[in-house]
């Protein structure tokens, strides 16, 4: 599944599923902008691939902010001189009850898990359409496919990036871009890590293979994707969830 000479962007980068996916990206042979808003932890991101023998460049961003994505891609391709990968993976949960949910909860995940993944789509797409050329990856949710209760701002907004998945594909298919989704289910991450001991094992009990996810599962789903192997694979939803979810 080599990416060998691909220039990669890849959206919050700094932990969990982006960080793996940059890592896997840069260890297959791509270049990675690893786009996040910590400062700290692209740079031991960046440092770590630099050390195994890879090239990556760190992108301190916030996606939400429409200015900032501009900035940041156009710098990415003036210094590479291209994007062949995008990787829209940033993401944060903001759970309540529909019923007590707030509306700046609502915009804020929203806008960061949705959003984003336009202002960053519609940026490379730029780069994308001259070469003739690009991988598009949206890491949506199991919860976007199934709903998930107090998480009816996370569950659109995956939903939601499903949606756009297809519509992009349909937008750029004829120009060699493809645009696909991976769906995780449970992956130990972050933003699992508050979670009780008690209701991950719950969550083990109720997946077919017994166990919960990494972030490497869903990297190597990504790094499939991102390859030539995968030329032939557009509009797709892969999910990546133990069985959690079928059909």
């Amino acid at each position: 599944m080599s990416v060998s000479g691909r220039v990669a962007f890849v959206t919050g980068a700094s932990q969990g599923i982006g960080r793996a996916c940059a890592l896997k990206l840069a260890a297959n042979g791509s270049i990675v902008a690893a786009a996040a808003r910590n400062q700290e932890k692209l740079q031991d991101l960046v440092n770590e691939i630099t050390a195994a023998g890879g090239k990556a460049v760190p992108c301190v961003l916030d996606v939400s902010d429409e200015e900032q994505v501009k900035v940041s891609i156009k710098a990415v391709v003036a210094q590479f001189g291209k994007i062949d990968i995008l990787v829209n993976n940033a993401g944060i949960t903001r759970d309540q009850l529909i019923m007590r949910m707030k509306r700046a909860d609502w915009d804020a995940v929203l806008t960061t898990n949705l959003t984003s993944a336009y202002l960053c789509t519609q940026q490379v797409s730029v780069s994308m359409l001259k070469q003739r050329y690009g991988r598009i990856i949206n890491i949506a949710s199991v919860f976007g496919q199934m709903g998930q209760a107090g998480q009816s701002n996370y569950s659109a907004s995956k939903a939601g990036l499903i949606g756009l998945t297809m519509a992009i594909a349909r937008e750029l298919g004829s120009r060699n871009i493809t645009c696909n989704a991976v769906a995780p289910g449970f992956i130990e991450t972050a933003m699992t890590e508050v979670l009780g001991a008690e209701f991950k094992e719950s969550a083990a009990k109720q997946i077919p293979l017994g166990r919960v996810g990494s972030p490497a599962d869903v990297a190597n789903a990504v790094a499939f994707l991102a390859s030539d192997e995968a030329s032939y694979i557009t509009g797709h939803v892969l999910n990546v969830n133990g069985g959690m979810l079928m059909g």
